[in-house]
């Protein structure tokens, strides 16, 4: 969905270079002049700081790695040293380390603003899967970087989540293995956690280009929810949304340079500052916080569900709750996009996003007493959203008349 390009070469060198690598070319029809719909709202704008938040943690984290130490005995002091001997190590460190907290914010604001404009309808099927796959890469790469520092609650998580893999019957043992490099987390575990935390960021910014180019195949969506129908309709990329996106990401990242210079490690626990001992257990694992949704949810499992035993159904429903991202577009059938225009669905919508907060503070709480319980309510809802809830607003919910174009939705804003 490329604009018509007004790029014509103005010298030999451009010319020569247009008709043997047109970069300039591309880069003007499907960057510069790419029609953009003119209604974007700034929740669009946290793809750029998706974009800006990946390019961050590649190059802080190619510094970091001239520096560390993968070996368990070495490891801690090693991270002790970049940030104490290393020129800006602090810094760089600690940029690096809030980075990852402020890329899954922003990941999670992009991946619920999804949700309610409806941005995984047809015809952005791939779109969305491929955003989904980009989460998951998030996610381990940043589990595999949580370990590195080799502190107390660094280990003992990779003990923990690592282990689920054992509950799944046949193979679950020799994965295990394989994942670990042996029988326990050690030295092995910690080579081939930093092998992959390094290497993995490089294949998300490959899919990150497939995810971008999915996105010029259909355009944008936006907020209407209705597609483009004329030119009226949509403006140019620059200077329009590439001012709009530079600003918002430089709004960004002022909360992250507050975290980076007065509060670098407010975010981790205070157990991943003493070096890591396979004799010692802390008293409660606690994931970062960007996993404890998911965490809770393994956790809620705690009884057999017919011939599946506990520790089994939890990594089920743990697996599950990220899988089922996947089939949103086919689960959610309304020819409606956008939540704006659905009235059944809206409260449903902003009940799961309570939710999804209560599983992230239920997360970070003991497995005990009225926290299961919550959780397992939290776990109920979750599922039922997407199994349940969004199959059947598509089939009773009637919507509110859409407008017949954007150019009429913004007209009809600015007369209001």
């Amino acid at each position: 969905m490329a604009g018509n390009s007004t790029y014509n070469p103005t010298n030999p060198v451009e010319k020569w270079l247009d008709d043997r690598l047109p970069l300039v070319r591309f880069s003007k029809e499907h960057l510069m002049d790419f029609p953009t719909p003119k209604n974007l709202n700034y929740w669009w704008t946290f793809g750029a700081i998706l974009v800006m938040c990946l390019g961050i943690q590649i190059v802080t984290g190619i510094v970091l790695a001239m520096h560390y130490t993968p070996e368990a005995t070495m490891a801690f002091n090693s991270v002790e040293h970049i940030r104490r001997d290393v020129n800006f190590g602090r810094i760089i460190q600690g940029t690096h380390a809030v980075g990852a907290s402020m890329f899954f914010a922003a990941v999670y604001i992009h991946i619920f603003r999804g949700l309610y404009y409806g941005s995984y309808k047809e015809p952005r099927e791939v779109l969305w899967i491929l955003g989904v796959i980009m989460f998951v890469l998030m996610m381990a790469t940043a589990f595999m970087g949580y370990v590195l520092p080799w502190g107390q609650m660094s280990f003992w998580a990779a003990t923990v989540i690592t282990n689920i893999f054992a509950a799944i019957p046949i193979v679950g043992e020799p994965i295990l293995q394989l994942l670990r490099g042996g029988f326990a987390v050690d030295n092995a575990t910690l080579n081939r956690f930093f092998s992959l935390h390094y290497l993995l960021p490089f294949v998300l910014a490959a899919v990150v280009a497939l995810h971008i180019w999915a996105l010029h195949v259909p355009g944008n969506n936006n907020p209407v929810g209705v597609e483009v129908k004329s030119e009226r309709d949509t403006l140019a990329f620059h200077p329009y949304y590439t001012m709009k996106d530079m600003f918002a990401m430089v709004v960004f990242l002022i909360p992250f340079a507050w975290f980076v210079f007065f509060a670098p490690d407010i975010l981790g626990h205070p157990d991943n500052y003493i070096m890591a001992d396979p004799q010692v257990t802390p008293p409660h694992i606690v994931p970062e916080w960007y996993f404890l949704p998911f965490y809770a949810i393994l956790r809620a499992i705690d009884f057999n569900i017919l011939f599946i035993d506990s520790k089994l159904g939890g990594v089920i429903f743990f697996a599950g709750s990220i899988l089922v991202l996947f089939f949103v577009p086919w689960l959610d059938r309304s020819k409606v996009r956008s939540g704006s225009f659905r009235p059944l669905f809206k409260p449903f919508y902003w009940v799961f996003v309570l939710n999804f907060i209560m599983l992230t503070y239920l997360g970070a709480q003991a497995a005990e007493g009225i926290y299961v319980v919550l959780s397992k309510i939290g776990t109920a809802y979750y599922f039922a959203y997407f199994l349940i809830i969004l199959p059947v607003l598509s089939r009773i919910e009637t919507p509110a008349p859409l407008p017949t174009s954007i150019s009429e939705s913004v007209l009809s804003k600015s007369a209001s």
